[in-house]
């Protein structure tokens, strides 16, 4: 039995992660903390309240007496960090907050983790605490790669190209740090674009579905070709569970799809995928009376093409033979049981999504 503590449970990732890990090990104790930021929503932990071991808390990871509180009133012995701004157009408007969240954030929950796991043991002349922080960095710290150059593998050298990427480099490099000079038994996992329920609507997936359903523009930036290798939410889940409990501390993991898609192509199956959807199901044009173009098999006629952002990295590819040949891991879901997975999830949970737009 563990003690979880999970930052940015409520986001899209962190929350599926809670979901998984509630099911799979209902005895553990898994406290949530989450400042309910824009992409944070309590919602999406509604199924799990009457859980008796789960427990929700909002607050600020930079609030390091409330980390601290709660590891000590949790007994918590694993930290699964989550916790961050993550939308690459945010940090180019506004890096800000992406300092202060990935960066201070970070740091403060290492701190609180080595006061109690390793300082407080240590001055009472005992060993350091049973403990695991898990750090949960993306592939977007790697840089960009070209069409044909080989997928990122996890001794690629860090190249970030925007304010998050950056961002993130730096909180993955402190965690590193803290296990080298102080001890911190870490972990941490760089995996590819997740995609499936609960993930915001400002995503280029879930902003797809939703802009169809109300016969809106689907923006698509430059001509469309930047690829990137997708991931369905709980196959992380997955992934994470399996570095947590088998990997070697202070090592990084790579998860990835094996899915690489570019953003046009994708753009194009949810447009098929959903007006086949409309084409099936006569009551979706009643639910969603706007989606003219998706009940007419036309949706891709919505596409429209826009001035490609700042510093958009072309590609980026995941290599996860460390992680499939040392944790056994492998996706479970084909990206087309994935897809229509997260399209039926949007079609049958407007009341989630609606009051985000």
């Amino acid at each position: 039995m563990k003690s979880i503590l999970v930052t940015g449970g409520a986001g899209f990732i962190g929350a599926n992660f809670v979901h998984y890990w509630c099911d799979k090990y209902p005895d553990d104790r898994v406290v949530v903390l989450d400042a309910l930021t824009y992409a944070g929503n309590l919602s999406s932990l509604d199924s799990l309240k009457p859980h008796a071991n789960f427990y929700f808390v909002k607050g600020d990871i930079n609030d390091t007496d409330l980390v601290l509180s709660l590891i000590r009133q949790h007994y918590t012995d694993t930290i699964v960090h989550f916790a961050a701004e993550s939308h690459v157009d945010r940090s180019i408007t506004g890096p800000d907050a992406f300092i202060e969240t990935n960066i201070l954030g970070t740091y403060s929950l290492l701190k609180a983790a080595k006061q109690i796991w390793i300082d407080e043991p240590k001055q009472a002349g005992k060993e350091p605490l049973a403990h695991r922080f898990h750090h949960v960095s993306t592939d977007e710290v790697y840089g960009t790669l070209e069409i044909n150059d080989p997928a990122f593998t996890e001794e690629t050298a860090y190249a970030p190209n925007s304010p998050y990427s950056a961002s993130k480099a730096a909180s993955d490099h402190l965690v590193r740090a803290y296990h080298h000079t102080y001890g911190l038994e870490v972990t941490t996992s760089n995996c590819s674009n997740n995609y499936g329920p609960y993930h915001f609507p400002e995503k280029l997936i879930p902003l797809v579905i939703t802009n169809i359903l109300h016969d809106k523009a689907l923006p698509i930036y430059g001509d469309g070709q930047q690829i990137r290798d997708w991931l369905y939410v709980e196959d992380h889940a997955r992934g994470i569970d399996r570095v947590i409990e088998n990997g070697v501390v202070g090592e990084n993991y790579n998860i990835g799809g094996h899915n690489e898609w570019a953003n046009i192509d994708i753009v194009n199956l949810v447009c098929k995928l959903v007006n086949e959807a409309f084409q099936r199901d006569a009551e979706l044009s009643n639910r969603f009376p706007l989606a003219s173009h998706a009940a007419q098999n036309n949706a891709q006629a919505l596409i429209s093409y826009v001035t490609d952002r700042p510093g958009h990295d072309r590609r980026y590819a995941i290599d996860a033979t460390k992680s499939s040949s040392q944790l056994h891991y492998r996706p479970v879901e084909s990206f087309e049981t994935g897809i229509e997975k997260t399209i039926n999830w949007y079609l049958s949970n407007e009341q989630w999504w609606r009051p985000l737009l």
